[in-house]
């Protein structure tokens, strides 16, 4: 697009998605967004019509981060715009680049209360990064610009951009900055050599340090400088929910998930440690269980790119502000030439911890099929190249835990909001980045029903998922607080879904293979059938015993030493470690 032609704020706006490389975008029409969609009609930007602009946002997240590129969704004015309030803020919570364009009222209109106005600006204002409200058509390519930069350098989030319908009709010649203009945002990349010295000095004094890995070292980029620093330093190893897979599951430094359903190991290692090196990681509540008690013996050398996370939860003792991968590597290079003291203690203590503590699968429960053996099986037959995508529950702990965690960007979820109906349409995102992988979706039958039309855009838009439904036919992670804190008193929490709806034929309705499995011998057998059903969606209904829980757990508001490996039953911590 040539500088100075004279374009509509539609044609603007598509000629700057364009020039930024944009090659999908997922979203649906309506009154105010429809100037857009006429140039949009001619452009090499291919649009997936979604069903619910939910569905949309939830998209433009998994393409973001199967890609690491932001992810783009479109909108109309009011509830188009409000219907994506959810994505937003879990792309908030999970730190992924996302822009999402929303179309408004005239902007003579706007605060008049006008059909199909919405103040999205004020409502997302929470959950964005930052956010637009254009009014003239000659100030779009600028504000797309922007946002795609604010939301793919510093800590990576969504941005919202509202314009006006008169804005996107308008005519004004086309400009493309040359530059960036945001005063005041400038995120620190390369973190201050003098921590990295000190922080090389206290590890190398430390007896039992932990590397506490975080989504940042994902969004970073940064697993072979994680690796390379582990191989240097022979430091144990957790990674939260939202880093699963940066460091291989495999790797016997690597003691698993920590937290409120974390491995023993993975809480024993932080809980007797005398060093957290926390990178990119936030000390989220359902890490660290009651704070006041959480890693009592560490000092913390905290890691994040974002200042405001450092000594947000937990005080500090040296805060490093930089990109993760930039952090890593120096630790890295800084180490070299440091002697650390020898941890054949500390890691004798943490092997005994995963070997005494595993997580335990059997086939069965209560005479049906155990969804943890399901979901492992789902892992071993179709292997660590695939992407998996998980919704929210019971279901999301037994993947983060079984699922084979051995390679970054491979593993979706929403952990900081913990969105219900994420799977579906983010394992959509995922496929539509990503064609040439197996793309499994391991969601609960309470989560599928929320945004499970999606499944009618991916049969439309020739998207293969594979979706596991993991059905117990109960919310079941409310369940398992119903039966630990609330007396088997179920209320609201059985979903029927054993009965209605017939997922086998819901998916057959929607344009995809409908499977089912209720036994053990049928497990395998309906996994390789969807791995050889590559024309079309696949969903596999698994039917699986109502009361299988997750463990270990650790109660809301309580120590990560109360963690229980069954219920009334706690391990031995082994002391005499300290």
């Amino acid at each position: 697009m040539h500088s100075g032609s004279i374009l509509t704020g539609a044609q603007a706006l598509v000629a700057s998605l364009e020039k930024l490389g944009v090659e999908v975008v997922f979203g649906i029409p309506g009154g105010a967004i429809l100037p857009l969609y006429d140039p949009l009609y001619d452009s090499s930007v291919r649009h997936i019509l979604c069903r619910h602009e939910q569905g949309a946002g939830h998209a433009a997240e998994g393409y973001a981060l199967a890609t690491g590129r932001v992810g783009v969704c479109i909108a109309t004015s009011g509830p188009g715009a409000t219907n994506l309030v959810t994505p937003l803020a879990d792309a908030y919570m999970d730190s992924v680049p996302v822009v999402a364009i929303t179309g408004q009222v005239n902007s003579a209109f706007i605060g008049t209360d006008a059909f199909q106005e919405a103040d999205i600006r004020g409502i997302t204002m929470p959950v964005t990064k930052h956010n637009f409200l254009v009014k003239r058509a000659e100030d779009i390519p600028a504000a797309i610009k922007h946002a795609f930069h604010l939301a793919e350098t510093g800590r990576p989030g969504p941005v919202l951009v509202d314009i006006a319908k008169d804005a996107l009709s308008g005519s004004a010649p086309f400009v493309w900055p040359s530059g960036i203009d945001l005063p005041g945002y400038n995120p620190t990349v390369k973190p201050h050599a003098k921590q990295i010295r000190e922080a090389a000095k206290l590890i190398a004094a430390a007896k039992r340090p932990v590397l506490y890995i975080g989504g940042g070292v994902v969004k970073a980029r940064g697993s072979k400088e994680l690796a390379e620093l582990v191989a240097l330093t022979d430091i144990p190893v957790v990674t939260t929910l939202m880093a699963r897979g940066v460091f291989p599951d495999s790797h016997e430094l690597n003691m698993g998930m920590p937290g409120m359903h974390g491995t023993v190991a993975a809480v024993g290692a932080l809980q007797r440690a005398d060093l957290l090196i926390a990178v990119g990681t936030r000390f989220d509540d359902r890490v660290t269980g009651r704070l006041d008690s959480f890693a009592p013996h560490a000092t913390v050398i905290h890691a994040d790119i974002d200042p405001a996370e450092i000594s947000k939860n937990r005080l500090a003792d040296l805060p490093i502000v930089g990109d993760a991968r930039a952090v890593l590597g120096l630790l890295r290079h800084e180490l070299e030439s440091n002697e650390l003291q020898d941890y054949s203690e500390w890691h004798s203590f943490l092997a005994s911890l995963k070997r005494r503590y595993p997580t335990d699968v059997t086939p069965e429960h209560d005479g049906m099929l155990n969804p943890q053996y399901v979901i492992r099986r789902i892992g071993e037959i179709t292997g660590p190249d695939a992407i998996y995508v998980a919704g929210v529950g019971q279901h999301q702990m037994w993947a983060a835990h079984l699922l084979p965690h051995e390679r970054p960007d491979k593993w979706l979820n929403s952990g900081g909001a913990g969105t219900m109906g994420y799977c579906v349409p983010a394992a959509m995102g995922a496929k539509t980045a990503r064609p040439d992988k197996v793309v499994w979706g391991v969601d609960g039958d309470g989560c599928f029903q929320m945004t499970n039309q999606e499944l009618v855009t991916c049969a439309l838009n020739d998207i293969p998922v594979k979706i596991a439904i993991i059905n117990n036919g109960v919310l079941g992670m409310v369940r398992q607080w119903q039966t630990l804190f609330y007396n088997k008193r179920y209320s609201n929490t059985d979903l029927h879904s054993s009965r209605v709806p017939d997922f086998v034929k819901l998916a057959e309705a929607m344009g995809c293979v409908g499977l089912r499995a209720e036994t053990v011998d049928q497990v395998d057998e309906v996994i390789k059938k969807a791995l050889e059903i590559n024309d079309r969606p696949v969903v596999v209904e698994f039917v699986v015993s109502k009361d299988a829980m997750v463990w270990p757990m650790v109660a809301a508001g309580t120590s990560n030493d109360d963690i229980q490996i069954a219920r009334d039953m706690a391990p031995d911590w082994e002391e005499e470690i300290l």
